[in-house]
């Protein structure tokens, strides 16, 4: 299989999400599971098998190389293999973004599969978060691309596990730099903030 550059029905599409967005919540839940256990040598030799034998099945049919980004007809982008907001990614939380057109924002549970010092999140991770979202703020959710310039980190205090927010908005637009900033709050603050310039490409500029 491989996909093309014509954009996908969109009816198909909600049925492709429908299909996979539940299967790849069970392997995100297997990876939880996977760190939590404390079965056995017998159990774990079993559930390896099991894995092997689903892995061969799943292999057996397969694109060549990353997903990418398709998009559908309705104009919706299909970034199912990113790590933040990725349908059929099960290392993503998954993100679900939402804008107002000033600010987007994402409220999302990180669990063990997340975790740097104990009981807390992992600063990369706080990282990926914010580089996404700020992307996000940058990009007025994805209608316009941009890439990351710089980006940088400061970390307050440790970001629980748990139940978090993240937010991020446009502070100023510089010819094809925009200057975005946002941060990530537990239920008592914010414990993370970044800035970051976000860059639009030579290709999505005005071709005059």
């Amino acid at each position: 299989m491989q996909f093309t550059d014509e954009p996908v029905d969109a009816d198909e599409a909600r049925r492709q999400r429908a299909r996979y967005e539940p299967f790849t919540e069970a392997v995100r839940d297997l990876i939880d599971a996977t760190i939590r256990t404390q079965a056995g040598a017998a159990d774990i030799a079993a559930a390896q098998r099991s894995i092997e034998a689903v892995t061969a099945r799943l292999r057996a049919t397969q694109i060549d190389g990353p997903y990418g980004v398709q998009f559908t007809t309705e104009g919706d982008g299909m970034s199912w293999g990113n790590p933040v907001i990725g349908v059929r990614n099960p290392m993503a939380p998954p993100l679900r973004v939402e804008s107002d057109g000033a600010r987007c924002w994402a409220e999302f549970d990180l669990g063990a599969a997340y975790e740097g010092p104990p009981n807390h999140v992992h600063g990369g991770v706080s990282a990926l978060i914010l580089d996404h979202l700020l992307g996000e703020a940058a990009s007025a959710g994805g209608n316009t691309p941009v890439f990351t310039g710089t980006i940088s980190i400061k970390y307050l205090r440790g970001t629980p596990l748990g139940a978090l927010r993240a937010e991020a908005w446009v502070e100023r637009v510089d010819g094809i730099k925009s200057y975005a900033r946002g941060v990530i709050s537990d239920i008592t603050g914010i414990t993370v903030e970044a800035d970051g310039v976000f860059i639009t490409p030579q290709w999505a500029r005005d071709p005059r």
